[in-house]
């Protein structure tokens, strides 16, 4: 059945239903029927009557063929057609191709008998089916516009989520890194202060021995000459002693606040050997210089990398605590 037939069916006038569907572009019965439900009382426009009527004079034609070809057969005008498998009256072929698609009836034969036009309860109570029918599927369609819209907000969600433990993932890569590293720099630290207390044991080891080869005790020992030794030879005046290598090295650092700090260091030993035993003894954390003042220099990053007996510091110094240069 045909969009202008269901809805003439419906009760509304076939100028009307043809207007209505052209000016919903034809998209179907629902929107024609809301466009009519909604203009009830507007006149349509006089040129769209004039082309409604070609159309409807072509209807009449249509219709009254088969009834003049029915009176030429046999005198009984054929006023309908009807299906053989159920009864059904039917106005026309467009609704003859419309039951037989929706029943699969494929019996029909012409009939005197004359559809009945629907009675204005018929129509009344056709026009509150479709108005209930239309109610439901915009309540359909309402809930399923809400159920796409709750699910592209749980989407959103789920992608936010996502990205936020992406991000706390990649933030714990990094915290890990960070951790990893001051911990090595704490390993590092920690030997460098041990290798430091190392050698300021070993200074101390050493001190001690001198201190007792220089006691009275010790000296008195050397004075008293052995029997075997009654003849000594003596070192010839004009023959000079060649220079002495020195293996350590005295070094007194004066900190900021006037105390004194002092100890002995492998030559061989840089210059930052000395900054960590400041920073042992001290427990100084925050960035210092070193320098010295005759002559006066500021010793640069790169001479703490530097052996002290190629500084200049050997067989004994006077370093000075400072601030870093700006």
């Amino acid at each position: 059945m045909s969009d202008i037939q269901t809805l003439m069916d419906m009760g509304f006038p076939r100028d009307r239903v043809e207007y209505a569907l052209k000016v919903t572009s034809h998209k179907g019965v629902e929107m024609a029927m809301e466009w009519l439900l909604a203009h009830g009382d507007e006149e349509i426009p006089a040129a769209a009557a004039s082309d409604v009527a070609p159309a409807a004079a072509t209807a009449s034609g249509e219709d009254t063929a088969p009834s003049s070809s029915g009176a030429a057969d046999g005198g009984a005008v054929a006023k309908s057609l009807k299906c053989d498998d159920c009864g059904k009256v039917l106005k026309d072929q467009t609704e003859v191709e419309y039951h037989a698609a929706k029943t699969g009836h494929s019996n029909f034969s012409e009939s005197t008998e004359e559809k009945k036009a629907l009675t204005e309860e018929e129509k009344k109570a056709q026009l509150a089916l479709i108005e209930e029918k239309l109610k439901q599927k915009r309540v359909e369609r309402e809930e399923r516009e809400k159920a796409d819209a709750l699910e592209r907000e749980r989407n959103r969600i789920r992608s936010g989520k996502d990205m936020t433990e992406a991000r706390r993932r990649m933030e714990e890569i990094e915290m890990k890194k960070i951790v990893d590293q001051r911990k090595r720099e704490k390993e590092e630290e920690k030997a460098a202060r041990d290798r430091v207390r190392a050698q300021i044991e070993a200074d101390k080891a050493a001190r001690k021995a001198r201190e007792a080869h220089n006691s009275p005790a010790a000296q008195l020992s050397d004075a008293v000459p052995s029997v075997s030794s009654t003849t000594t030879a003596t070192t010839p005046t004009g023959v000079k002693s060649p220079p002495r290598e020195y293996t350590e090295t005295r070094i007194q650092v004066r900190l900021q606040d006037g105390s004194t700090l002092a100890s002995e260091f492998n030559v061989k030993e840089p210059l930052s050997a000395v900054r960590v035993f400041i920073q042992v003894k001290t427990g100084i954390e925050t960035p210092f210089a070193l320098m010295t003042t005759f002559p006066r220099k500021i010793f640069a990053d790169e001479d703490y990398e530097k052996p002290l007996e190629v500084l200049g510091l050997v067989p004994s110094a006077v370093i000075i605590m400072t601030k870093p240069p700006a």
